[in-house]
Formats: structure tokens, sequence, C-alpha cells
């Protein structure tokens, strides 16, 4: 059974920092692909941040590129997500997410709030 657990969000003030991991049970990130999605209130799910099974090629939005920093510790089977610079803009519940590289199956944590305010 595949089990994704954040931790790290919470109440921030605009332009400081905030660390989210993620750590997996059942599916390895080593060979799968693993990402950060965030869903703002009114707004649809959106891709932030994915680090590619196997290879480890990053992408991100663009909104976030040069700001946030996605990274996977193989070891203790995990993904974080490193946020500088935050912007209420960046304000939304974020999630983890695995997909099979292979089945293409996807699967969630179950999210956490990151709110950046004064």
């Amino acid at each position: 059974q595949v089990q994704l657990v954040e931790s790290g969000g919470g109440l921030v003030q605009p332009g400081r920092s905030l660390t989210l991991s993620c750590a997996a049970s059942g599916i390895p990130f080593t060979y799968n692909h693993g990402g950060w999605y965030r869903q703002a209130p009114g707004k649809q799910r959106e891709l932030v941040a994915r680090i590619a099974g196997g290879s480890g090629d990053v992408t991100y939005h663009d909104s976030v590129k040069g700001r946030f920093t996605i990274s996977r510790d193989n070891s203790k089977n995990a993904i974080y997500l490193q946020m500088n610079s935050l912007e209420s803009e960046d304000t939304a519940v974020y999630y983890c997410n695995a997909q099979g590289r292979l089945s293409g199956r996807d699967y969630w944590g179950q999210g956490t709030q990151v709110t950046v305010s004064s």
C-alpha cells in the first residue's frame, strides 16, 4: 500500500522560506516520479515542481523558477520542496505526488497548508 506523508507547512511572512517534506512508503522515489502540486481556493490544482524517477531531471512551474527547489533523498525515500522568497500568491494547499514511471498511476498525500501573509 502506497502512503505519502507531507510535513512542513505553516504560516510564513512574505520573503521568508519554508521547506516541505514528503516521506513515501510502498513506492520508491528512486525509480518513480515525484512532484509537488498546489491548489489555491477557487483554482485548479497545478504542478509546482517535479523530479523524474531515475534521471532526477527537474521541472518547475514558471512562477516558482529561481525560488523553489525540489530534491530527493533516496536513502529516506523522501522528496523535499525548498521554498524561498515566498509570495502571497504561493498560498495554497501543497500536495505530494508520486507517479509510477511504468504504470503512470498517481498517488497523493493528504496535503499541507502553506499561508504566506504578513
